[in-house]
């Protein structure tokens, strides 16, 4: 199966070539038919499986009859870097069709982005902030929204999103279609889907596994040797681009400083940058002047870079739902990945529950010099969930 078997028009499968897709992924196949026939849809796939592609190219294909210059589809992202992204998709996939897109989220100029949308544009990509400060100034009109989308529905839930998220459903008209798409499915998600989709296809490609194209070798190690070993990783000749996940802030900052100091050519991407920072450090990334990322989980959804082919978790995540994302930055599509993550004498557990998803048992790596404690996978009470896997509240 191609693409034209879906009947899109010859300006977007031209785009699609352009863009070096050759045939659809799962997800993307599955979702065009419904997309395009009105239907709402709820989306399940892992990151990394080519989301944005499946509600893009259908809703440019619909957005192509109609009127032009008016907001007629809004898609509403939990980060600006994965706002950034999906915009960028569509600047992509648009060429030649003549629609527009606008990107809206906080950090930056509120008047650049209400002129760009008083220009006149059929789509606009937001963060729910932004498009809640410019619903309030009235520089955007919901009125004649057709498509609504809402993507990374679960992180968003994990932002507190979910009151912003009710605040704009009031702005956006009761009649127009629906699509939720998501890599996990937390319940305050399936009430939020059952409140706004109305009769949806419902598909799902083994959301709660890790994509089988990335490889995955834990590394014990003690705390105060993390440093040490990573720079040993990183001096090998396989690992060519590597995005490092850390806890904090402060550590990703501090971390790629080190490396940095070390002669890598790394750099940090964090909360506590600018906008303008923050695309400096993507776009360095993107480009190769960097090829060393160190995140927080704020990157998790929103880096888009193709040939990344290593994915170290310096820290392990909060949960086994944000392993997924963050090693869903390798192993993008067909390509091959690896990821790493350096365990210590406490992450038992964790370990134990990663094993779960995948159905397997981690490949452990040694480093000599660099032997950690051994991994302790302490019993639990029947029934008891450990507080750090524990459902996180919302931030308010």
């Amino acid at each position: 199966m191609n693409f034209s078997n879906f009947n899109f028009d010859q300006r977007i499968l031209k785009a699609i070539e352009d863009c070096g897709y050759v045939t659809p992924t799962p997800v993307q196949s599955r979702s065009f038919k419904p997309i395009l026939a009105g239907n709402d849809v709820l989306g399940l796939a892992q990151t990394g499986t080519g989301k944005t592609a499946a509600f893009v190219l259908p809703m440019l294909q619909k957005l192509m009859t109609g009127p032009g210059k008016k907001v007629r589809a809004l898609i509403i992202a939990p980060t600006r870097e994965l706002a950034e992204q999906t915009h960028t998709n569509i600047v992509n996939f648009a060429r030649g069709t003549g629609l527009k897109s606008v990107v809206v989220y906080g950090g930056v100029s509120k008047g650049g982005q209400a002129a760009s949308i008083r220009k006149g544009v059929e789509i606009i990509v937001a963060c729910p902030g932004r498009l809640l400060d410019l619903l309030g100034d009235r520089a955007v009109n919901l009125s004649n929204i057709e498509m609504l989308v809402l993507d990374e529905a679960d992180h968003m839930f994990d932002q507190g999103f979910l009151p912003d998220i009710r605040r704009i459903l009031k702005q956006v008209p009761v009649k127009r279609q629906t699509l939720i798409f998501s890599a996990t499915m937390p319940v305050e998600i399936r009430h939020l889907a059952d409140d706004v989709l109305h009769n949806p296809e419902t598909i799902q490609i083994d959301y709660e596994k890790p994509v089988d194209t990335i490889s995955h070798v834990l590394y014990p190690v003690a705390h105060k040797n993390k440093t040490d070993l990573l720079k040993k990783i990183l001096n090998k000749d396989k690992i060519v681009t590597s995005l490092i996940f850390t806890r904090t802030k402060h550590k990703a900052k501090s971390l790629a400083m080190k490396l940095d100091k070390a002669g890598f050519r790394a750099t940090s991407l964090q909360g506590n940058l600018t906008q303008q920072k923050r695309q400096q450090a993507l776009d360095g990334f993107k480009s190769g002047r960097f090829n060393v990322l160190v995140a927080t989980d704020i990157a998790a959804r929103g880096i888009d870079v193709s040939n990344i082919s290593h994915v170290i978790n310096f820290d392990v995540p909060d949960t086994t739902e944000a392993y997924t994302h963050r090693t869903g930055r390798t192993g993008r599509a067909t390509s091959k990945g690896e990821a790493f993550t350096f365990v210590t004498g406490e992450d038992g557990r964790f370990v134990k529950l990663v094993e779960r998803i995948l159905g397997k048992k981690l490949t452990r790596e040694v480093e000599p010099g660099f032997e950690g404690e051994n991994i302790n996978i302490p019993a639990k009470p029947r029934g008891e969930r450990p507080a750090r896997f524990q459902k996180r509240k919302i931030r308010r």
